[in-house]
């Protein structure tokens, strides 16, 4: 079971193997149980809504990548079977009726975030800061404004006592309002970033935290909290089933699980990626990914750890584009346009340039820098060590990735006109006729880069141009007839655009490692 259902070949003399296994969703979200006994999983990062089988985790689609759903955040449903989803980057709340028709109940709400119903009342929250919270009507009206400048507030539900509580991320508290409007007021603090908060059968408060990965129930009346269970980080939301089954989701890696009563998980969907995006070789052999909101490492063995990710305290930003740099370090780029230097073993980041025009990929340069992808302004970046920056090309049509030869030759791949350029002092094309070229990477005197536009792994040999295919139906981008509606980023917490970027890397004895962004894997390919 996986999200993309590729068709991969590759070509005579090589083979292909997962480094890490493919990925159940796009990330998971907000969840719910339906009417119908079903989880339903929203994926932000995917634009997808799917519906598991809470007994074996089977999943099917609802609402498709490319449909009319754009990044869903949260949803819920009224006694009608009508979904509510908050879409957090295109700043509106839609209807989806049991038919499947959908359309749009609020506008011009940025970072449209939590959602519940109380006696098919509906209510909605703003993650950003300075966010809102609303009451919502169906039929289109205006929504009532209960409250507003709250820091970051998410995952919101209605308490037996008539108040809506709502976690507020950013400071690490949960606070509640009086439903019909009012001063809302501190319920507790001391929280490792809540994210959720739900109401068990009993009227108990249950909140998920992200960044310690616990599960904690609070009694309303003494305030007295009992940890449920501790989970690893990067917890988004919780549901409950009618029967008291507790299910919880991770945004970091798209899990979902059923909370069992000793605390333990019973696995739905497994942990996977949201893409991945950039991917390198470290010196130690630790095949690195830029995985948006985490860094995943696979290390000897197929050992997987995630080094840094979105509730980590230093963590750089939505990680794009990563290329290994001296042993303990590596270099990303993010979405809000940096350039860092991150240390491995510390947890460090050093920002060498920030607020550049839409970053993709980048290549390890003499002298300590990095050459960078500036896809918005098409232009290659040289980024010293010190911060300085020189523009090495310019007038390209949106680069995404470049690597560097070892005498100093500089290749970056064209996605907007599908070649693959060199720049030595000029832009000289060496590979032409491509669809959308990503990423790049050289083995020997071969260039090898991935068509995401075509779904093809190609090669090229600097010396002969001859011109190779090493691997179709390759599972990167979106799936072949399928138009994704762009994702926005969400104002104030992630920077957007959140483009899709398949990497692709080389270690020393010419294996390739592709990003496989549209599957959630890393892919690995040997040959001669």
């Amino acid at each position: 079971m996986d999200r993309y259902g590729a068709t991969l070949q590759v070509a005579e003399g090589w083979q292909a193997s997962r480094l890490t296994t493919r990925s159940v969703l796009f990330g998971a979200n907000g969840l719910r149980v339906g009417s119908d006994g079903k989880l339903y999983v929203v994926q932000a990062f995917g634009s997808q809504v799917s519906a598991l089988d809470p007994e074996t985790g089977a999943s099917e689609t609802v609402s498709p990548v490319g449909g009319a759903i754009v990044a869903p955040d949260d949803i819920v449903f009224d006694s009608r079977d009508n979904m509510y989803v908050t879409e957090v980057m295109n700043a509106r709340v839609s209807r989806r009726t049991p038919k499947g028709e959908v359309e749009v109940i609020a506008d011009n709400v940025p970072a449209a975030n939590g959602i519940t119903a109380h006696q098919d009342r509906l209510f909605m929250d703003e993650c950003r800061p300075g966010g809102r919270l609303f009451e919502l009507y169906p039929d289109g009206r205006e929504p009532r404004l209960i409250a507003e400048d709250l820091p970051l507030p998410n995952a919101l539900s209605v308490g037996p006592d008539g108040w809506l509580y709502f976690p507020q991320i950013a400071a690490g508290e949960v606070w509640r309002c009086p439903i019909e409007g009012g001063r809302p007021e501190r319920f507790i603090d001391g929280l490792a970033v809540p994210s959720a908060v739900k109401f068990d059968a009993d009227g108990r408060l249950v909140i998920t935290q992200a960044a310690s990965g616990e599960v904690t129930r609070v009694d309303l009346q003494s305030r007295a909290a009992t940890c449920l269970a501790t989970l690893r980080p990067g917890i988004d939301n919780l549901a409950f089933a009618p029967d008291g089954r507790l299910f919880v989701s991770h945004f970091v890696d798209g899990g979902v699980a059923e909370i069992l009563p000793d605390g333990s998980e019973r696995v739905l969907a497994n942990a996977g990626l949201l893409g991945p995006l950039g991917i390198t070789v470290g010196v130690d052999g630790v095949v690195y990914a830029a995985d948006g909101m985490s860094m995943l490492a696979v290390g000897a063995g197929g050992a997987i750890t995630r080094p840094t990710q979105f509730t980590t305290p230093g963590f750089p930003g939505f990680l794009r584009g990563i290329a290994a740099g001296a042993a303990g370090e590596v270099f990303v780029t993010t979405s809000s346009g940096d350039v860092v230097r991150y240390d491995l073993e510390r947890g460090e980041p050093q920002f060498l340039a920030r607020g550049l025009d839409e970053l993709f990929g980048l290549a390890l340069a003499p002298g300590g820098g990095v050459w960078v992808a500036e896809g918005g302004a098409g232009r290659v970046l040289e980024v010293g060590p010190d911060g300085t920056i020189a523009v090495r090309a310019s007038g390209l049509g949106r680069p995404h990735d470049v690597v560097i030869a070892s005498d100093g030759t500089c290749f970056v791949s064209e996605a907007q006109h599908g070649r693959v350029s060199q720049v030595n002092g000029s832009v000289t094309p060496v590979l032409e006729g491509l669809d959308t070229p990503q990423g790049l990477t050289l083995v020997g005197d071969r260039l090898a880069v991935v068509d995401a536009g075509s779904k093809e792994l190609v090669s090229i040999s600097l010396e002969t141009r001859e011109r190779r295919t090493l691997a179709t139906g390759l599972p990167v981008g979106a799936p072949p007839g399928v138009t994704p509606q762009p994702l926005m980023g969400i104002a104030g917490l992630i920077q957007g655009p959140l483009p899709p970027f398949a990497g692709l890397a080389s270690a020393p004895d010419g294996s390739l490692y592709l990003a496989a962004d549209g599957e959630g894997s890393i892919l690995a390919f040997h040959g001669a």
